[in-house]
């Protein structure tokens, strides 16, 4: 079907262009899917692998660190695979990394200390990482490019139903520990088993997924497989054009990435203190029974969760419309209110039934910049290069991520940890409303990025 504007974008796509966003989006899908358990199980697996309580500042530190080794992993992986889906192909690395990702996932539920977990989520990382940049270049070298922003849009939004799928799959869980289906406290094996399932969609999509058109002529040429491993980093440097595309897609994504898992990440962790407190007090004067405290906790942390979410469904909807406009605009516009709703949020949230509303707004701020990485971040650089140039600016983060991660908890367990003898949740709010600068520096590089809203993808 040809390239027509004049057309709602969804009625410009074949049914092979629905097949290519389905699998894409699937992909994307399951690799939330897995961020997700792990957001939600990481505590709790922690309590069980330390012998520590989820309040102890040595966990909470800790949790951190298995994080910012899921990041590392996730950043080096996304390098790699970014790289050989140049190489190689996006449709074939994209079958691997879902193979990767799934595997370890599964094998997380095996663990027995805190350092084979962090292991498992460090390797799990590694197949994570490789996903976005492979399914975003596959949907925009496949789709027509007056319905690219949509499609690349709706990559996006759609990967907040693994999010809440994530969520509803911990409160099932949850309901099974209650009466005793499986062991108490074992809950999280279980959600990192349903972690292995992506696997399985490898066997409906191997065969049927073609690799673009234009990545195709370019290996017809023999333009593709010249060079090591890293050859298309070279390329990208070695070019003033791609080299400042390159920067700015970096730092706007960083932003981004740091943002969610070196700030709103650790929300959960507050929400464990506060509502803790919360019920406690309802203990105190006689409306709640004692033995209650841990069901309403985890209920109510699961409910905020599945706000945090829907937030982020509406932000990423809103970022996709504003982008139709500009793509600068957009960040623009998204990067300020992360800002200011992550500052407020970790600064006010006080009760479970606030913590919905707020949760709301934090992620639909956080969140709304995620679509326009999937929308601008292919349209910075050519079919030989874009894998590589997309997973390197969006996974670049994750180690950026890694790094806050731990300012994260040194600021949490030194700087502030003395805070913690009058409210144990005052380190954590503090350390998040602290790097909430960071949404600065993405602010100030939305402004000189280059706009690409109504060109053509670069081919050259």
């Amino acid at each position: 079907m040809p390239d027509n504007p004049n057309l709602p974008w969804w009625k410009q796509l074949t049914r092979y262009h629905w097949f290519v966003l389905i699998v894409a989006s699937a992909a994307w899908f399951f690799d939330c899917l897995d961020q997700r358990l792990f957001s939600l199980a990481r505590v709790p697996a922690l309590v069980e692998l330390m012998k520590l309580p989820a309040s102890d500042s040595a966990l909470q530190a800790y949790g951190k660190v298995v994080t910012a080794c899921f990041l590392i992993g996730w950043g080096i992986g996304g390098l790699i695979f970014g790289s050989l889906g140049d190489k190689f192909g996006r449709a074939r690395m994209l079958t691997l990394t879902i193979l990767i990702y799934s595997a370890f996932t599964g094998l997380s539920y095996f663990s027995q200390s805190k350092l084979d977990f962090t292991i498992f989520r460090f390797l799990t990382g590694v197949g994570v990482g490789g996903v976005f940049g492979l399914a975003v270049a596959l949907i925009a070298e496949t789709v027509p490019a007056s319905a690219r922003t949509q499609s690349l849009g709706l990559l996006q939004i759609l990967s907040t139903v693994g999010n809440i799928t994530a969520g509803f799959a911990k409160m099932g869980i949850d309901a099974l520990e209650k009466n005793h289906t499986i062991t108490a406290g074992s809950g999280w094996r279980w959600m990192f088993l349903i972690g292995a399932v992506p696997a399985f969609m490898i066997i409906f999509t191997r065969g049927y997924l073609k690799e673009p058109d234009s990545w195709l002529r370019l290996k017809e040429q023999g333009l593709l497989k010249a060079g090591g491993i890293f050859s298309p980093y070279a390329a990208l440097l070695a070019e003033a054009r791609w080299r400042k595309n390159l920067l700015f897609g970096a730092l706007i994504a960083s932003t981004g990435v740091i943002g969610l898992w070196a700030i709103g990440e650790y929300a959960v962790d507050l929400q464990k203190i506060v509502f803790r407190q919360y019920f406690e007090k309802a203990v105190a004067a006689g409306t709640l029974a004692a033995n209650a405290v841990k069901g309403e906790v985890d209920w109510a942390i699961t409910i905020a969760y599945l706000w945090n979410m829907f937030g982020a469904a509406a932000g990423m909807m809103m970022f996709t419309r504003i982008a139709q406009h500009g793509r600068k605009l957009a960040f623009i516009i998204g990067f300020t209110a992360a800002l200011v709703a992550s500052f407020l949020v970790y600064q006010n949230m006080s009760s479970p039934y606030a913590a919905r509303w707020m949760m709301f707004l934090m992620g639909a701020a956080q969140l709304s910049v995620f679509a326009g990485f999937a929308i601008y971040l292919p349209e910075l650089f050519p079919s030989r290069l874009r894998s590589t140039g997309t997973s390197f600016c969006y996974n670049l983060g994750r180690f950026a991520a890694a790094a806050g991660s731990f300012l994260s908890a040194k600021l949490t367990a030194d700087v502030f940890g003395g805070y913690a003898k009058q409210d144990p949740a005052l380190p954590l709010r503090y350390a998040a409303m602290t790097m909430c600068s960071i949404f600065l520096i993405g602010l100030v590089a939305s402004f000189y990025a280059p706009e690409t809203k109504g060109q053509p993808l670069p081919e050259e």
